[in-house]
C-alpha cells in the first residue's frame, strides 16, 4: 500500500480557507438578525440576537484574527520575504485586542468598534450627538447617559491617533495596521483569497470603474457627514431622520459588508479598498507624508513579482525599471511587494 504525504501548507491553507468561509457565514446570517429580525422581535429574543452580536464581532472575530495571522505567517514561511506582513498582523492582533476585548471590557461597552473608523467611513459619532437618532437611543438604552461621553472621547483620541500616524507613516498606518473593517481581512486570509478560483489582477477598464467608485463613495459619505452635521446644529429639521438611518444601514449591509466579503470570495482581499471613503482620505493626506514605494536602493532585474503580489493591482514593475519611485492614490502600504522583490531593491518610504 502507498500512503501518500500531504504536504502541511496544503492542509493549513485548507484550515485558512475554511476559517474565512465560517467567517462570512457568520457575518452574513448574525448581520441579517441584528440589523434586520431584531427591531420586530419580542424583547427577549432581540436581547439575545444583540448578545450574539457583540460576541462574534468582539471575541469570535478577534480568535479569527490571531488564527489566521498564525496560518498565515505559517504560509509565508520565508522569514526575508514576510517582515512587513508580520509587522502588519502584530499591528491587527493589537488592535483586535485593545477594539474588541480590553476595550469593551475597561469601558464596560460591547459597541466600542463601531468607533473604530473616522470619519467619512461611518456618522455613528455623528448620530450619538443626536437625541433624536435611533442610534443614540439605542445606545442609551444599552450603556446609559454615562457612558455617551466617555465613548466619543474614546472615537475622538482613535481618530487623532489615525490621522497623525498618516501624516507620519502614510496609507500604511491604518490600512494595513489598524483597519478592523476590510484591512484586517486582507491580510489575515491573504494565503485564502479569493475563497473560490485564483488570486485575479484587476483589468484597467476595472480600475477606472473603480476609481469612479472612490470618489462617487466619498461624496456620498462627505453628504450623510454634512447631514448629520446640520441636524446636530439644529440647521435642519429632524423629520427625516429615521428614513437617512435606514438608508446608511443598507449602503453598509449592501455596499460595504456584503460587497467586501464578495471581494473575499470570487476577486481580492482589497477590492474594497479601492473606493473606501476613509481610504481616499488617508491616500490623499499621505501625500503630505510623501508616501511612496522607492525601487531604486538596488538593479531591478525586472522579474516581475512585485507586480503579481501587489493585491491592488498597482503597475511597480513599470517604475522600478526606471528607478522611480510609485506614489499611487491605491497604495495601502501593505509591503507584499517590498517583501517579495529578490534583489531588495524596493521600500516603502514617507519623509
Amino acid at each position: 500500500m502507498i500512503i501518500t504525504h500531504i504536504p502541511y501548507h496544503i492542509h493549513e491553507k485548507s484550515l485558512l480557507k475554511f476559517l474565512l468561509a465560517s467567517y462570512i457565514l457568520m457575518a452574513l446570517v448574525l448581520a441579517g438578525f441584528n440589523f434586520g429580525y431584531a427591531k420586530q422581535a419580542p424583547v427577549h429574543i432581540a436581547n439575545l440576537i444583540t448578545w450574539f452580536w457583540h460576541f462574534y464581532e468582539n471575541w469570535i472575530k478577534t480568535a479569527y484574527i490571531i488564527l489566521g495571522s498564525i496560518l498565515t505567517l505559517r504560509l509565508i514561511g520565508n522569514p526575508s520575504q514576510s517582515k512587513m506582513r508580520k509587522h502588519n498582523l502584530k499591528g491587527f492582533i493589537l488592535m483586535a485586542l485593545c477594539i474588541h476585548i480590553i476595550g469593551p471590557l475597561l469601558f464596560r461597552n460591547s459597541d466600542l468598534y463601531f468607533f473604530a473608523m473616522p470619519l467619512p467611513w461611518t456618522t455613528i459619532p455623528l448620530q450619538l450627538l443626536e437625541p433624536l437618532s435611533s442610534f443614540y437611543q439605542n445606545f442609551q438604552a444599552l450603556h446609559g447617559l454615562g457612558m455617551i461621553s466617555s465613548t466619543l472621547l474614546f472615537y475622538l483620541i482613535l481618530s487623532l491617533v489615525v490621522f497623525i500616524g498618516t501624516l507620519l507613516k502614510g496609507r500604511r498606518w491604518q490600512c494595513s495596521t489598524l483597519c478592523l473593517f476590510n484591512g484586517f481581512a486582507s491580510e489575515v486570509f491573504a494565503p485564502a483569497l479569493p475563497l473560490i478560483g485564483k488570486s485575479k489582477k484587476l483589468s484597467p477598464r476595472a480600475l477606472k470603474f473603480f476609481a469612479m467608485l472612490r470618489w462617487l463613495f466619498l461624496i456620498l459619505s462627505l453628504a450623510f457627514m454634512g447631514y448629520w452635521l446640520l441636524i446636530v446644529n439644529k440647521l435642519i429639521p429632524s423629520t427625516s431622520l429615521v428614513q437617512v438611518y435606514q438608508i446608511e444601514i443598507y449602503k453598509y449591509l449592501l455596499f460595504e459588508l456584503l460587497a467586501a466579503m464578495t471581494f473575499w470570495v470570487v476577486l481580492s482581499g482589497r477590492a474594497y479598498c479601492h473606493y473606501c471613503p476613509l481610504g481616499t482620505v488617508l491616500a490623499l493626506l499621505s501625500r503630505l507624508a510623501s508616501q511612496r514605494i522607492r525601487t531604486d536602493l538596488h538593479r531591478c532585474i525586472q522579474c516581475g513579482k512585485c507586480d503579481l503580489a501587489c493585491p491592488l493591482s498597482i503597475s511597480i514593475l513599470e517604475k522600478a525599471k526606471l528607478g522611480k519611485p510609485v506614489k499611487d492614490l491605491n497604495c495601502v502600504g501593505c509591503g507584499h511587494c517590498v517583501d517579495i522583490c529578490p534583489t531588495k531593491t524596493l521600500a516603502y518610504s514617507t519623509w
